[in-house]
């Protein structure tokens, strides 16, 4: 059906009243052709589909105005290619938001990597540098996962001596560490690490 000059002024009119069969007709009349138009630019169905919905749902919002427009398809297809660059340019600018969080995740996870390896290598140091009998009680407890009472066992030594052992191996690495690391690097492991 192809609506001419006085038919479309009379649906405009009638819309402006309020006429839900005045919008269905417009809305028929002139939503194949929007939805070609945001299909061919946003190569999306359902993106074409949205902007045939929006583009009908401000008709309706401005159907007391629209009796005012001369050339309302003219009109129509205008607020249609405003809405489709808009739509381009939001999403234009979400790939470029997340092509930016994706180089600043990799940025971060290269750089927790990096840092991730110098604490080890600190860690190393640090219990190297322990007494003998606090370096073995240290790798037992932490890296063999034994308990106080398992480690006093094995090395025939009470818990109390253990526990004293221990805090002193701790407390040893940490004013090691913390003196050969900076604090945001300290305070980013024990973000990452906790």
């Amino acid at each position: 059906m192809e609506l001419n000059t006085y038919n479309e002024r009379e649906l405009l009119l009638s819309l402006a009243k309020g006429n839900d069969n005045a919008f269905a007709g417009l809305f028929h009349h002139y939503r194949h052709r929007i939805y070609a138009i945001a299909f061919r630019l946003l190569g999306s169905t359902s993106q074409a589909e949205d902007t045939v919905q929006d583009v009908f749902l401000k008709m309706w919002l401005k159907r007391q105005e629209l009796h005012e427009v001369s050339h309302f398809k003219a009109y129509l297809f205008t607020v249609t290619r405003n809405h489709i660059f808009t739509a381009l340019k939001l999403l234009a600018r979400e790939q470029l938001m997340e092509s930016e969080l994706s180089a600043t995740m990799i940025s971060n996870i290269k750089e927790a990597a990096i840092i991730q390896k110098e604490y080890e290598q600190i860690l190393r140091n640090a219990i190297a540098q322990l007494s003998p009998q606090q370096e073995l009680i240290y790798k037992l407890s932490k890296e063999e996962g034994l308990k106080r009472n398992e480690i006093a066992d094995r090395l025939q030594l009470s818990p109390e001596t253990i526990k004293v052992h221990l805090a002193n191996a701790m407390r040893s690495i940490r004013a090691f560490c913390l003196a050969r690391m900076d604090l945001n690097t300290f305070l980013l492991l024990i973000c990452l690490f906790n």
